[in-house]
């Protein structure tokens, strides 16, 4: 199963715009030396989107050469269509990836009968495990008797991650699906979420503060995991007031961006241009994050 703090990994960009494989190779290190236990690359807050297929691949391919078996990595294989999307498959399996995570198909609004065939034609082609990624904002939501299908048919499908942030979706998921697969995994993409998401059984997160203060995100986890109410609380109650920060102070995920190289990294500047009024407030967003770091990040 996948368990624990799984990080969406931000890339960081050279002076020409390129992937700056040394900082990136850096900063996975440093992750795992903090505690996360996993790595998500080619997410959303990685900006997948703004990579070309090849870029993805070597982004794939430079984390789990560095990770080298020492956390799990689950990566992003969403693509344009199925064909594709299986491609992107096989050269995580190649890469080393012990998963990847698959969104409903982007853009179009679909039924759940299209999402559910969508899925079955991935597990009946993919070569490596899937998790199922629900991300309602972004592309089309799946919903309970969808995931419970494909989870009873294919044992490929091994979790979901969902950032839709509604806890009695979560609840009605478990309770559909973990007694015929008490294996699959049920992983919050949603900070506001991560408290009430494991206390009431998740196994874990994929969050993209953890890139930023990935010890209180796994400080968190550990403390509900042993019953450590209070300092679950206090772990979350600083983690939720500087997710907040980054969320709110930008548009996502240059908030995240400006967060991580306060943490000590280069990050260059995103692929999504800046107007003159955004460099301003970001410079604001930066020295609000720089004061809220400042403060002990251990409970």
């Amino acid at each position: 199963m996948i368990k624990g703090i799984l990080t969406p990994l931000m890339v960081p960009l050279d002076d020409r715009n390129r992937i700056d494989e040394s900082e990136f190779r850096r900063y996975i290190d440093w992750l795992i030396a903090k505690g996360v236990h996993g790595l998500y690359p080619n997410g959303s807050t990685g900006e997948f989107l703004r990579f070309t297929p090849q870029e993805r691949q070597r982004i794939v391919t430079i984390v789990c050469e560095q990770a080298a078996g020492r956390v799990t990595v689950v990566a992003g294989a969403a693509e344009a269509n199925v064909s594709e999307t299986i491609r992107a498959c096989e050269h995580c399996k190649e890469a080393g990836a012990d998963a990847v995570a698959v969104v409903s198909p982007i853009y179009y609004r679909l039924s759940q009968e299209s999402i559910y065939a969508y899925f079955c034609e991935i597990a009946r082609h993919s070569p490596i495990d899937v998790t199922i990624y629900n991300i309602p904002a972004l592309a089309s939501a799946i919903e309970v008797e969808t995931i419970r299908r494909l989870s009873a048919e294919f044992p490929r499908f091994i979790g979901i991650k969902d950032s839709s942030g509604d806890i009695s979706f979560m609840i009605r998921l478990m309770a559909a699906v973990r007694p015929n697969r008490p294996d699959f995994s049920f992983l919050t993409g949603w900070e506001g979420g991560l408290l009430p998401m494991l206390t009431i059984g998740c196994d874990g997160a994929t969050l993209a503060t953890s890139g930023v203060i990935p010890e209180v995100t796994r400080t968190i986890f550990d403390a509900v995991k042993s019953g450590e109410q209070n300092t679950a609380t206090a772990a979350f109650t600083a983690m939720r007031v500087l997710f907040e920060t980054m969320i709110g102070g930008a548009d996502f995920p240059e908030g995240f961006r400006a967060g991580v190289e306060l943490r000590g990294f280069h990050m260059g500047h995103s692929r999504q241009p800046l107007s003159a009024l955004q460099k301003q407030t970001r410079a604001t967003l930066v020295e609000n994050l720089r004061k809220l770091l400042a403060a002990p990040l251990d409970f």
